[in-house]
């Protein structure tokens, strides 16, 4: 008879092997506070909770005054905005095959932060990319955030995709051109075909989650915790 141990034993191997052979090739949904949703690739509807997991084709979105944080296989994550909407095109990590590495989503609308993990950070520089509505997002390790107001308005900002670094670099580039924005810089991307610029001072596109949202990311604790939850939305 196979001992507890011993299964034990069996069970973190194969979850190592597992991660070590880029078979989790996925997101999960790590904190949420409020209602996200999935649009899968066939066109179905799922209302998702913590734990839930997050494939290549799905578009995740986030209702009103809702914030959902994504966390990936390199250590990278996401963290959505409300009202924002974001899809995972590819996403591949093999911790012994660098050269393969490979991120690439797309900012729909809204706004969202990230810090980037090993994808794109070892092997090939280009293989994180964010599409936005005006210009592809690249990163050289990197702490940032965007915000698209061309596609939904942002108060009383002109039309355009404003980034921001908070560590290391990003490279934003469209058909103008690319531009570099280290830590501590802002920048906006008007359109497809006008070079991205920088702005002398932070546009005032405020990231501030709920008490409960951040106490759940610094205290280990989450809102909407326990097992996955999923509910297929019929229409």
């Amino acid at each position: 008879m196979v001992n507890g141990r011993k299964i034990a034993g069996i069970i973190a191997a194969g979850v190592a092997f597992m991660i070590s052979g880029g078979v989790l090739a996925e997101g999960s949904v790590s904190q949420l506070s409020g209602t996200l949703s999935v649009k899968k690739a066939d066109g179905s509807v799922r209302i998702l909770s913590q734990k839930s997991q997050i494939q290549p084709g799905d578009t995740i979105n986030t209702q009103r005054d809702s914030y959902a944080q994504i966390k990936f296989p390199d250590g990278g994550q996401i963290t959505l905005k409300p009202n924002t909407s974001v899809k995972l095109d590819s996403f591949n990590f093999n911790q012994a095959e660098p050269k393969n590495d490979n991120m690439v989503f797309g900012l729909v609308k809204g706004g969202m932060r990230a810090v980037t993990g090993l994808v794109g950070k070892r092997g090939d520089p280009d293989a994180y990319k964010l599409n936005t509505a005006t210009a592809t997002i690249g990163i050289r390790g990197t702490t940032y955030g965007v915000d698209d107001c061309d596609t939904t308005k942002c108060d009383d900002l002109p039309g355009a995709v404003y980034v921001s670094v908070a560590d290391g670099e990003i490279v934003a580039s469209n058909a103008a051109g690319a531009v570099s924005f280290l830590a501590g810089q802002f920048g906006s991307i008007e359109s497809r075909d006008r070079l991205p610029r920088f702005l002398s001072t932070d546009p005032g596109l405020q990231f501030t989650p709920p008490a409960s949202f951040i106490q759940s990311i610094t205290g280990g604790t989450a809102v909407n915790s326990g097992k996955s939850m999923e509910c297929v939305v019929r229409r």
